[in-house]
């Protein structure tokens, strides 16, 4: 936990709202493997991670809600009833858009006062909305006392996102960010929520996050029309979400579909497939295949349901040069942030080293690397404050 980051989103509130706030830590997440299977209905291994969206937030003694984006320098103010999304309203769509989302489940929700900022690089695939939001819903089921449980928080979420930022995302980020454990990923199956907890040692490995620092327009768009060819194929094979479709189903309805279509479907059979490999790989402490399995699911990324962009596919080709990688890909919506790279613990820096610098000459670009550790979910800081 940044406690530098917590001291400044205190020490902001109380400044502005001269009373003691109550403080959420909400981590964003990584994804070891599982891209787009989570509105599939299927199988993802994320983790959350300790960059994260520190929340300072109490009751409020006047009619408005009023919040401060800490890093934005943006003060927004609205009243807590008739709540409507905001066209290109950027991150006040996932605050109003959680208030109103208890709203409809006839909780009752006063105006409040908020202070938000964090760490997680935004654009980089590393789940800030998610974060966000579950620090939001965390934080007014304790103001109010509204006896959520955090299984309906994350739906609340996810609803927030759908309803009002017009993103219809699984349920994977914000329950990585809620339910998150130190030092384990979460093999989470994303139609009942049910997750099995994984102890991650990578040994003599180590997780390396190149962040890309592009993010190509209408990658929402991009996303929802993935999602719309997804449904579209399960509904032609007379299933509930491609979860429950075999690559025999598929090919028995090919003639049907685009070739466009069938690989975007593809894709996600085996994408489903190699997530549960995942999981068996690192119960076997078989970190070669594990890291094997990562570079598939780029090519199918790439190649099948072309969610990638030139800037990651020529950091996981470089990635794939090194004889001191083990695995990458892409991770995340697409069309930009990061890349997950298991690299040799003796190598990072020269691995690091080299491809910035071929990075930056190729593309006129600087790449951002972090270092990430895996970590607990959303919770309430006062009490170890």
């Amino acid at each position: 936990m940044n406690s530098s980051l917590v001291n400044r989103i205190n020490s902001c509130f109380q400044q502005r709202f001269k009373n003691e706030p109550l403080l959420i830590n909400s981590p964003g997440r990584i994804n070891i493997i599982g891209e787009h299977t989570d509105y599939n209905e299927g199988f993802v291994f994320p983790a959350a991670i300790d960059k994260s969206i520190v929340a300072a937030i109490a009751k409020s003694d006047n009619d408005l809600c009023t919040v401060y984006a800490f890093d934005n320098d943006e003060l927004y103010q609205f009243p807590i009833e008739n709540i409507q999304s905001i066209k290109n309203g950027n991150w006040r769509n996932y605050i109003i858009g959680v208030v109103a989302e208890i709203q409809k489940k006839g909780l009752k929700v006063k105006p409040f006062n908020l202070v938000f900022g964090g760490d997680i690089p935004s654009g980089a695939g590393l789940s800030s909305s998610a974060a966000l939001e579950n620090s939001i819903v965390f934080g007014l089921n304790e103001i109010f006392s509204l006896n959520l449980s955090k299984s309906e928080m994350i739906l609340i979420s996810q609803q927030a996102e759908h309803n009002y930022v017009g993103v219809k995302c699984g349920i994977m980020d914000q329950y990585a960010s809620m339910f998150g454990v130190p030092d384990h990923a979460l093999l989470l199956d994303c139609r009942t929520h049910g997750a099995k907890p994984y102890k991650v040692d990578f040994k003599d490995y180590q997780l390396v996050l190149i962040n890309t620092n592009v993010s190509h327009s209408l990658v929402d768009a991009e996303y929802n029309d993935r999602r719309n060819v997804c449904e579209k194929v399960a509904k032609l094979l007379n299933v509930s979400a491609l979860r429950d479709a075999t690559e025999e189903n598929l090919e028995s309805i090919k003639s049907e579909i685009s070739e466009d279509d069938y690989q975007k479907a593809l894709y996600i059979i085996q994408e489903n497939k190699r997530v549960l490999k995942a999981g068996q790989m690192l119960m076997e402490n078989n970190l070669i295949g594990l890291g094997e399995l990562l570079f598939e699911a780029h090519y199918g990324a790439q190649h099948q349901f072309k969610i990638s962009c030139k800037e990651l596919d020529f950091l996981v080709e470089k990635a794939i040069e090194s004889p001191h990688v083990i695995g990458a890909r892409m991770m995340g919506g697409g069309f930009g942030g990061c890349t997950i790279n298991i690299v040799e613990k003796g190598y990072v820096d020269e691995f690091v080293q080299s491809i910035s610098s071929i990075y930056k000459d190729t593309f006129k670009l600087e790449c951002s690397i972090y270092f990430i550790n895996l970590s607990e979910g959303t919770r309430l800081l006062n009490q170890n404050y």
